[in-house]
């Protein structure tokens, strides 16, 4: 049976997985750790001109030539290539010059990844930085596109996978037969790979071996990044039953329910999502959300939310990023840091990537390391403060309101394409 964890059932303490698990003791005044994942978008082009924050309103095409960025809405139709091969491309060996290589549906202009959001679509994204930390030197893990992009964001690896299934809808162990992914292999070159349905420890193993709690939630079971349907041992067990939760903004009523594990992974439906080409600019308000319902939930004190974007969408950034192993890193993608014990109004230039989330959980609550990208990254300590005394939190305004938002999303289960 698929999540007895959904809906009204979810919200019935007597029915909660795990229950009878003895509290666990982290090492901070964190006791809840949110992993918010949007999408397909650079550091640049959301955050364009952000004070204190490197960025830039120019870009350089591949002829050497400079242009002025221009301006993109989020809702634009259209997407932008944004796999492994327009990552080599756009790179250019760190000269950081071929973005025009890259492949653009031809209904976005000329030049599209040349762009940045309108100022006032972000805002709310903006103020959530100006109140607690953004980092400019957060960096994808690797330089493919979405499905490799969420396993490092569960697993800190990917057993080298570096694009999309070839079968559209479904992207794990639930694809159909004869669906293969690609892998990078040791000579730098895209292969194909296997069926995408994988064997290898993730964090949630971690926490199940540390008798903690967890949750991911989706907008459907098998949804397209629902990055633990790709884990044969978590698809095939008793997490899937206990720790797969439908639909994404379920998340939002269970914390104003007094339901919140110590960790969750929180993965908004296409039309929320920021994804380029899903003609919505919700995203933003989407994100305020989520900070609100913690916010003004019990939870806003122990909690420390990351909010990431899980790969550079095809939008120019002009920061090269340094070479650690032949999957990455990639591009600079935005990573906002949300908690009471987080600095405020601060802007972290150290480098992160997606295994510094892992690193800073791992850590928070004793776990061991799986000894993937988590291993090498930073813990993240340089966003947070917990000598302060925590200001209270003031809501984050929003455009569009959680009731609309979850309107949108109850008609928006079928999965985006990458």
């Amino acid at each position: 049976m698929l999540c007895a964890c959904t809906s009204s059932v979810a919200l019935a303490p007597a029915v909660q997985p795990h229950a009878a698990k003895p509290a666990h003791a982290a090492s901070t005044p964190i006791q809840h750790v949110v992993i918010l994942i949007m999408e397909n978008r650079s550091f640049n082009y959301m955050f364009m001109g952000y004070p204190g924050a490197h960025t830039v309103s120019s870009g350089i095409l591949h002829t050497g030539q400079a242009v002025q960025l221009q301006q993109i809405p989020l809702e634009a139709v259209g997407d932008l290539g944004h796999a492994h091969p327009d990552f080599i491309s756009a790179y250019d060996g760190g000269k950081m010059d071929g973005f025009d290589l890259e492949s653009w549906d031809p209904r976005l202009p000329p030049l599209a990844p040349f762009s940045h959001a309108p100022r006032v679509e972000v805002q709310p994204d903006w103020v959530i930085a100006q109140r607690y930390t953004i980092a400019d030197d957060m960096f994808q893990s690797m330089t493919g596109n979405s499905y490799p992009a969420h396993q490092y964001l569960i697993a800190g690896q990917s057993d080298y996978a570096i694009g999309l299934p070839n079968s559209p809808g479904v992207w794990g162990c639930d694809s159909p037969p004869g669906t293969k992914v690609p892998v990078l292999n040791a000579n730098g070159k895209m292969v194909t790979g296997p069926f995408p349905c994988f064997d290898y420890e993730t964090l949630g193993d971690l926490l199940d071996g540390a008798n903690i709690n967890w949750r991911f939630y989706t907008q459907t079971p098998t949804y397209t990044w629902n990055a633990y349907d790709a884990i044969s041992h978590i698809r095939y067990g008793n997490d899937w039953t206990n720790n797969i939760y439908t639909p994404s903004t379920q998340f939002n009523t269970d914390v104003q329910n007094g339901i919140l594990a110590p960790v969750t992974w929180l993965v908004p439906p296409d039309i929320n999502s920021d994804h380029s080409g899903n003609k919505s600019s919700t995203g933003p308000s989407y994100v305020a959300s989520v900070v609100n319902a913690i916010g003004t939930s019990q939870f806003y004190n122990s909690t420390a939310l990351f909010i990431v974007w899980d790969d550079w969408g095809g939008w120019y950034d002009d920061v090269a990023p340094p070479q650690l192993d032949r999957m990455g890193l990639g591009f600079r993608v935005p990573m906002l840091v949300v908690s009471a014990w987080a600095r405020h109004g601060y802007v972290s230039h150290v480098q992160h990537e997606f295994g510094s989330i892992l690193h800073f959980t791992e850590e928070n609550f004793g776990l061991a390391s799986l000894l993937q990208t988590d291993a090498r990254a930073d813990d993240l300590s340089d966003c947070f403060d917990y000598s302060q005394n925590p200001p209270p939190f003031v809501p984050i305004e929003a455009p569009v309101s959680f009731s609309q938002l979850k309107a949108l999303a109850a008609a928006d289960h079928a999965p985006p394409d990458q």
